[in-house]
């Protein structure tokens, strides 16, 4: 009993750390955009009616919405967004037209992940240094290179993997919240009315007084609840009852009681206005604050930029971009990775955002629209989940998504206003990716399209090769292919070029599914062609992890399979090469681009962890 209790502990601390760094970290910039933007006066009924909407948009968003609905909907235990997908597009499996509608738009909110991905580090980690300003506005200079320079580093240990510091995350947000629950409660007994603010009444009365202005102002609200997503995407990592745990214990309370006391400040000093959160402090903390917050931006990073490496590694398991390099940074964890391209993506485009964007403040202009997007498409897929997938009763399911619908709408569409003056930033981002996974994705089914008139029948093909008596030599052939019950245009290959046959063939279909992760007991199977031939399929969820020697290891001690030693198996690869023309399939940019993205996809034998010593890759030409 003691052992679970503080295996649940340790399991809370964690979800602290990783799960609430970017929400946490909101309470730098939310209420400061907020009453710099223009939109409203510093009055006392503005502070009160900002202060209930901040308290009702984070209890109605990640209390309701996240942390008591969305969280339930677990594809096999994982979470995120590609999760919510599969299972919303399994639910209307029967409803083809449905389904293709409903993965269009999954992907594209996948895709709008990446744009929010390159904003969240950028306003973060500027805005704690910017405290920087409030110490001595001589430091100003400092700002811009000191904020660079954090995000260098961070992306350049990101090869070393997180185990060593990881540990260090779950204290360090722990001692944030408690710092930010402190200052709050500082200001608070200073000016203990403003806990009159928690009630809805003073947000419904500044809505229904002055319409346009709170409507114009949710675009600056809705920042206090961005990274709510993360907490449905770490539900593998440390499962329901921690991420709930560390929000309504610790997470929620501190952020509510900060708010609070930013708003006590605001009333007693409005010129504290310029930076609400920094002015909380005594003069002799700032610095200790400063480094404190940095430190929480860092950590609200590193959570965003490993959920990034795990989407892509999803979407790639999923059919929707090509191979990439995939390197495992931890022995024991295998969900601990690390992509090159990834990161250094990721590093450039956050760069690019702060040199172009200079300030929170501008950057915050771009902050949200995709936030609330992705929000929308989450309650989209969610109610098909819960309709069709968990069979609840239509009328309660539809009030639900209507109620979360008319919350979701009003906050995005608020966000619009901000498309001139970087909205199109993450934006463009996201539609840049969706073009990619879109043109892999119909790419690849074009290749399918293209091989099928030329596939032949395994089993006939190898019955005439048994007529023409192929000389067989020594060893086992593992000869991968993409369609199972073909021939693999390797073997074609092999047999032209080096007229021969292993004495023992091995036929290797691997299929990725819309599941989390496939049970190691289903995972294989096995079927005997006769003479020393085999068809084998393996099927792998978009969490697991594609080990084909392992999968085949694993038939070998079932008995389905005959036991080889690595030195005498060959594993055989088609490596083909994509040629373009005008008039098939898609516009001719986007089949140049397919084929560049095809002729530069990661190696399909690291992809499959297969030995490199092992490996013969032949190809041929594909027209598309």
């Amino acid at each position: 009993m003691q052992s679970t209790k503080s295996s649940f502990t340790a399991l809370t601390l964690g979800a602290l750390g990783v799960v609430y760094g970017d929400i946490g970290t909101s309470v730098l910039y939310a209420l400061k955009e907020v009453f710099n933007s223009g939109h409203v006066s510093l009055t006392t009924q503005h502070v009160y009616g900002v202060l209930s909407l901040v308290v009702w948009t984070v209890t109605v968003i990640v209390s309701l919405k996240y942390v008591t609905l969305v969280l339930r909907a677990d594809n096999r235990g994982e979470g995120g967004l590609v999760a919510m997908l599969a299972l919303a597009a399994h639910a209307v499996e029967g409803h083809p037209r449905l389904r293709r509608y409903l993965m269009a738009i999954g992907i594209f909110g996948t895709c709008l992940f990446y744009g929010d991905g390159v904003i969240t580090p950028a306003i973060s980690v500027l805005s704690a240094v910017e405290g920087l300003a409030v110490i001595s506005p001589n430091l100003s200079s400092a700002i811009l290179p000191l904020t660079l320079g954090i995000l260098f580093v961070l992306f350049a240990v990101q090869k070393r993997g997180t185990a060593g510091i990881g540990r260090w995350f779950g204290p360090i947000m722990l001692l944030w919240f408690l710092s930010l629950a402190a200052l709050g409660i500082w200001h608070i007994v200073q000016l203990p009315q403003i806990l009159w603010a928690l009630s809805p009444h003073y947000a419904l009365a500044f809505i229904a007084e002055e319409p346009g202005t709170a409507f114009l102002l949710l675009g600056a609200v809705v920042l206090c609840v961005t990274g709510a997503e993360a907490l449905y995407a770490d539900l593998g990592h440390f499962g329901k009852r921690p991420i709930r745990q560390a929000w309504f214990s610790v997470a929620m309370p501190a952020l509510l009681i900060n708010y609070l006391g930013q708003g006590a400040l605001l009333l007693q000093q409005p010129d504290a206005v310029s930076n609400p959160f920094f002015a909380m402090a005594p003069r002799a903390m700032l610095l200790p604050l400063v480094v404190l917050a940095t430190a929480a931006t860092v950590i609200a990073s590193q959570a965003l930029i490993t959920g990034a490496f795990s989407v892509t590694k999803q979407v790639i398991q999923l059919g929707y971009l090509p191979r990439l390099q995939v390197l495992h940074t931890s022995e024991t964890d295998t969900g601990q990775i690390y992509l090159p391209l990834v990161n250094w993506g990721l590093c450039a485009g956050i760069a690019l955002a702060v040199i172009f964007f200079q300030s929170s403040g501008d950057l915050a202009a771009a902050y949200g629209i995709a936030v609330t997007l992705d929000m929308l498409i989450t309650t989209v897929l969610t109610f098909f989940v819960v309709r069709w997938g968990w069979k609840y009763p239509l009328l309660p399911t539809a009030a639900a998504t209507l109620f979360f619908l008319v919350v979701d709408v009003s906050f995005f569409a608020s966000n619009l206003i901000k498309l001139p003056d970087g909205g199109w930033f993450p934006l463009a981002i996201g539609a840049g990716m969706f073009v990619l996974m879109r043109t892999w994705h119909t790419g690849r089914q074009l290749v399918q399209s293209a091989m099928q008139p030329h596939a032949l029948s395994l089993a006939e093909f190898l019955q005439m090769l048994r007529r023409d008596s192929v000389t067989r030599v020594a060893g086992t052939a593992v000869f991968l292919s993409s369609q199972s019950g073909t021939v693999p245009s390797a073997l074609l290959h092999n047999l032209k070029h080096n007229k021969v046959l292993h004495a023992r063939n091995v036929f290797v279909t691997v299929r990725h599914h819309e599941l989390a992760h496939i049970p190691p007991a289903h995972r294989a199977t096995a079927h005997d062609l006769g003479h020393d031939c085999w068809q084998v399929l393996l099927h792998f969820g978009f969490m697991d992890d594609p080990h084909v020697p392992n999968a085949l290891s694993m038939l070998t001690q079932r008995g389905e399979l005959p036991s080889t030693s690595i030195m005498e198996t060959s594993y055989f690869l088609s490596r083909d090469i994509i040629v373009p023309q005008r008039g098939h399939g898609m516009a001719l940019w986007r089949e140049k681009l397919f084929a560049q993205m095809y002729r530069n996809a990661g190696s399909a034998a690291d992809f499959l962890h297969l030995p490199h010593r092992n490996v013969v890759e032949l190809g041929s030409q594909i027209v598309i």
